[in-house]
């Protein structure tokens, strides 16, 4: 049977490559930071990298990690219910509640399965969640994995939510789910709305914070920071491996009944091995700093403000955001792998995205600024971004 059924999937490579949508995967010899080494030797600078506050590599996580490789060793070599939980593990799952203003938390091994494990524990086929159309493949998968009724509404429609909401009054309890910032437009959710949704037509709130956490928010508590909605969402998911730290790990923060309910029948969470003590030990200490100074979230949004001017007023077509996120529009795939691979000669690394990533006809890159970059980074790029996009012929100007 096989000789068949690889015959089917080199058909199927082969169609994706001449489709101009194969992804190839560039090897990466150096630590993740601002400046990075490939294996070819070729040291470029890393503008597609989730590390937003640039601590992928940052000296105290360093340490903070190798301080719980010695006191609780390599792994744990068991789920949390069993053997898995260390005095780490509770630390950090508290220094996450208080730091996004909530009751408790649970730790996961990673945000994937933060959002695949949290709708079936809690909801049956009376409920209904209702999720964005641009929500995280993560969710769609834990919504998939759930009997609850599902409602979607068009990315960021308040009008249609609150019409599905008004359909979805025939269910027994409601959640609203959404990205808090959208990973591919880089559009903040408006939460606040939401929140006022919910409470009009008794709903609760999720929202993913992946790609907020760190960024969004004066001191980078996300969007229930940036919209002074803290206490008001009841669910929200989170990751250690972007702008905290960018290792691995993830996490549901929110109602203690509900992180209770998670830790007592959530399947990723019960039957994969806990966090190793080297990830926990640099998350407690990247909380420590969180708290201690705002001076990288500053930096960062610095960064971005002037990369998003610079970039606009030489006529690139990029989409509104209010995160790190700048997606610069090229709208047909092949021309963002060449528009990659061309900026990858003038030393700057960035990704092309396209179907099935994004939609169809919305191919673009997509960059992302950290606070590990210095001004002469992003002036580095800004004027290879500008020199390719000419000799492309994308420039609107």
């Amino acid at each position: 049977m096989y000789g068949k059924f690889k015959d089917h999937l080199i058909k199927e490579i082969n169609d994706i490559h001449e489709a101009g949508l194969f992804k190839n995967e560039r090897i990466i010899a150096s630590p993740q930071k601002a400046e990075i080494k490939l294996d070819t030797g070729q040291e470029v600078l890393n503008f597609c990298a989730n590390n937003y506050l640039g601590l992928s590599n940052h000296p105290e996580l360093i340490k903070a990690a190798k301080d719980g490789l010695e006191t609780h060793g390599y792994g744990m070599s068991s789920v949390r219910f069993i053997c898995g939980t260390t005095d780490l593990h509770k630390i950090l799952e508290k220094k996450i509640a208080d730091f996004m203003g909530t009751e408790d938390t649970i730790l996961y091994a990673a945000a994937f399965d933060a959002n695949g494990g949290v709708f079936e524990p809690l909801l049956t086929a009376e409920d209904a969640i209702i999720s964005d159309s641009l929500n995280h493949a993560s969710i769609i998968d834990g919504v998939r994995l759930c009997k609850a009724q599902r409602y979607r509404y068009p990315n960021a429609d308040m009008d249609a939510l609150e019409e599905v909401l008004k359909q979805a009054q025939a269910q027994r309890f409601r959640v609203i789910v959404t990205d808090g910032v959208f990973s591919m437009d880089g559009n903040v959710a408006p939460v606040d709305k939401m929140v006022e949704l919910a409470e009009k037509y008794d709903a609760m709130m999720m929202v993913d914070e992946c790609h907020s956490h760190g960024v969004v928010g004066k001191t980078g508590r996300g969007v229930t920071e940036h919209f002074n909605i803290r206490g008001k969402v009841d669910i929200i998911t989170g990751t250690l491996g972007k702008a905290f730290g960018g290792a691995v790990g993830g996490f549901t923060t929110g109602r203690k009944e509900i992180i209770e309910m998670l830790r007592q029948r959530s399947r990723p969470y019960l039957f994969s091995n806990s966090l190793p003590p080297a990830v926990v030990s640099a998350g407690i200490r990247m909380f420590d700093m969180m708290n201690e100074t705002n001076e990288l979230q500053d930096k960062l949004h610095r960064n971005t403000e002037y990369f998003m001017e610079k970039m606009l007023a030489a006529g690139f077509d990029i989409k509104p955001t209010r995160s790190a996120i700048c997606a610069v529009m090229l709208y047909d795939a092949k021309l963002s792998q060449d528009m990659a691979a061309k900026l990858l000669e003038e030393g700057i690394y960035v990704i092309g995205f396209y179907y099935p990533v994004v939609p169809k006809g919305e191919a673009r890159i997509r960059v992302q600024l950290s606070a590990g970059h210095e001004m002469e980074h992003l002036d580095k790029a800004i004027a290879a971004f500008t020199k390719v996009g000419k000799e492309l012929g994308v420039l609107k100007n």
